[in-house]
């Protein structure tokens, strides 16, 4: 058992983009800038840990990293206890990773998806190279950019018991961060089309009840057996325990247009587990529900955000989407109080709430312009406000 306040850590992906808009192969050049500054990796470097080591993860060693994508860069969050801390280094690095782009004439915007047409660019490097030859057209189209939430947790058991209470609300925390409603020049219909894009993969969704930590580890042993995934970074479960920190990892998330709204995800994702890992101590079962009810939820998340119905994780039926979260926000305030995050999450929620997710600003822009490319530069600035 943990004492004190859980830790969290948050890593983002980010999209390179001109200045016009049109996102650009340049994150490989911009982390050679990022590493002359002592800020960032470069691709080689970061090949050859991916290698040896791609369980990933917020690191007290923050810095830039590349992703699957050349027009995408990457950072992870310190280790941090407050979400003052989370804040902080959020903006530091988006600022950092702009820094780096702007040293290659790009920008970086906070966005989960293009909205312009783009050819989207494998970075080089063995893996990166074995993933394009092994998945085609799934790892070709897939430029996407998540937010990643890392809470720890005291062991292997008690991180498989919060992976079981957890899996029936991830779907509203995709509905709470939607942010890629557009898909290589047209309007996907989705409020979150990366996670459409992204369940593709092989090893991707929702799982079924564990029980403990034995049946977790057999699960990724036998998923490399089939020799399908190219090893254990592709375990792309909705949450998963760490391989190199004592954490879980929430993988559900768009990448948030605003830092704050990150802020308020990672408050809610340190809530989530930590009530979970207090009813697994106090006996109280996970929720039957089945994977396929949590993916049916998970989609009806993405389709819609929070401007449709959610499946209320308490009923499986579905209710408005403000009544969903404020479910989800009464289920951890316990949590939050605990941590002194109660009204920073609750005012967060509240605002997104109340004017919408980066989906609904993206989709606001396009309807006042007509002109995607509009879009992405005023998710730039969205992204350093």
């Amino acid at each position: 058992m943990l004492v004190g306040v859980r830790t969290v850590g948050v890593e983002e992906e980010l999209l390179v983009v001109d200045p016009s808009g049109r996102p650009v192969p340049l994150g490989p050049a911009a982390l050679e800038v990022a590493a002359r500054r002592g800020e960032g990796e470069t691709v080689d470097e970061h090949d050859r840990a991916a290698r040896d080591d791609e369980a990933g993860g917020a690191d007290p060693a923050a810095r830039l990293v590349p992703e699957l994508k050349a027009q995408q860069l990457e950072f992870g969050t310190r280790v941090c206890t407050g979400l003052d801390d989370v804040a902080a280094d959020l903006r530091h690095w988006r600022e950092r990773a702009d820094a780096a782009a702007r040293g290659v004439g790009a920008r970086v915007a906070a966005l989960a998806s293009s909205p312009v047409r783009v050819e989207p660019r494998t970075t080089p490097g063995e893996r990166y190279t074995e993933m394009a030859d092994t998945f085609g057209l799934t790892a070709a189209e897939q430029l996407t950019c998540g937010c990643h939430v890392h809470v720890a947790v005291a062991d292997d058991e008690e991180g498989v018991a919060v992976l079981d209470r957890i899996r029936v609300w991830l779907p509203v925390l995709t509905a709470l961060t939607a942010n890629s409603p557009f898909w290589l020049g047209r309007d996907s219909g989705h409020a979150s089309y990366r996670a459409q894009a992204w369940n593709r993969w092989p090893s991707s969704g929702p799982n079924e009840l564990f029980g403990d930590a034995a049946a977790y580890h057999r699960l990724v042993r036998e998923l490399l057996a089939t020799e399908t995934i190219v090893d254990t970074g592709m375990v792309y479960f909705d949450a998963r325990l760490s391989e190199r920190w004592p954490t879980v990892e929430v993988r559900v998330a768009d990448v948030a247009l605003r830092a704050e709204d990150a802020v308020t995800l990672a408050g809610l994702v340190r809530g989530l587990v930590d009530t979970a890992a207090g009813e697994w101590r106090a006996g109280v079962p996970a929720p039957a529900v089945r994977s396929e009810v949590v993916r049916m939820a998970a989609w009806r998340a993405s389709r819609s955000g929070l401007t449709g119905d959610l499946v209320h994780p308490a009923t499986g039926r579905p209710a408005p989407a403000a009544q969903v979260v404020t479910a989800l926000l009464e289920h951890v305030r316990p949590a939050l109080a605990a941590a002194g995050d109660e009204r920073r999450v609750a005012d967060g929620v509240a605002v997104v709430l109340d004017r919408g997710t980066g989906a609904d600003l993206q989709r606001r822009v396009f309807a006042d312009t007509g002109d995607l490319t509009a879009v992405v530069r005023a998710a730039v600035e969205a992204t350093h406000t």
